[in-house]
């Protein structure tokens, strides 16, 4: 029980901290100790690695011979990066879900901080960080048509990460849980598939510490650039967004336009022009296509 925070003196909520890990001994240790350090007490951290074949799982085993709160899995075979924070949703059994990626750290006040939050808003089904002008560090509450037009029109308000999230979990699983078919981009397409049915706090308060090295899956270039076309696509076509035809009209062009300068932009960069025929071929972006976007 999380004696600082309560509502309508109620026990306040369990919250499921999920930790994916793969190769990640330099830092989990670190990732942990930021989760124990929490003001909020009312947590299960579940970690769950994916074939490890470093001292990641010895690491986090030691911390959960000492603290009860604490639940390490193995896979039995490597699932990869969203497939596992699938896996590791299906083990919760807290009203909210806290990814914290295990190269990542918490700060003591960001569980209770992310909680409070939500709790004030409890028709919204994420919560998110975006750091935007404010006269204070609460969080507000925008509806589907709002934050879907300032995403797609003003400025990327839903390309946050799943660390600098918190998801209720029952509303997490109404959705489908993450569409592992996009690779890296697969928060992305969560994000705005969960805006467009979901109202969606904005947490101003940075309540993460991001990490960044060389070993992340964000640094493979190639998978990024077909993934990212592909799930922008699929959005375009498949979500209901609450824009018009119109509107959907121009997102496409727009995209196709990105498209083929980021194209251009590997090709000159790799000076391959095996891999970007690749790349095209994955995307079934056609040599016509890439044209016709720069005139379009």
């Amino acid at each position: 029980m999380n004696d600082s925070i309560t509502y309508n003196n109620q026990i306040a909520p369990l919250v499921s901290v999920l930790m994916t890990a793969y190769n990640r001994e330099k830092y989990i240790a670190e990732a942990i100790e930021s989760v124990l350090a929490s003001s909020y007490k009312n947590f299960e951290l579940i970690i769950v690695d994916d074939c490890s074949i470093d001292s990641t799982v010895e690491i986090a085993k030691s911390y959960e011979a000492k603290d009860k709160r604490i639940v390490v899995y193995v896979n039995d075979k490597n699932a990869g990066q969203f497939p596992n924070r699938n896996i590791a949703a299906s083990y919760a059994k807290g009203k909210y879900l806290k990814y914290l990626d295990s190269d990542d750290t918490i700060e003591a006040y960001g569980l209770a901080y992310c909680v409070d939050q939500m709790e004030r808003f409890p028709n919204a089904g994420l919560g998110m960080y975006f750091s935007y002008p404010t006269t204070d560090k609460d969080g507000e509450c925008w509806d589907s048509e709002t934050i879907i037009r300032e995403h797609f029109f003003k400025r990327s308000i839903l390309s946050i990460g799943p660390t600098g999230t918190i998801i209720n979990r029952e509303q997490f699983e109404k959705t489908g849980r993450f569409d592992t078919r996009f690779g890296v981009p697969s928060d992305m397409y969560f994000n705005i598939r969960f805006a467009s049915m979901s109202p969606i706090v904005l947490l101003p308060k940075l309540f993460i510490n991001y990490r960044t090295h060389d070993q992340q899956e964000i640094n493979n270039r190639m998978d990024y650039l077909v993934f990212g076309y592909l799930y922008f696509k699929e959005i375009l076509e498949k979500v209901k967004l609450p824009l018009s035809e119109k509107e959907i009209k121009y997102l496409h062009a727009k995209m196709h336009k990105r498209h083929s300068i980021n194209l251009l932009r590997y090709f000159l960069k790799n000076k391959s022009l095996k891999s970007t025929s690749k790349v095209m071929k994955e995307t079934n972006f056609s040599l016509s296509l890439f044209l016709f976007s720069f005139f379009k």
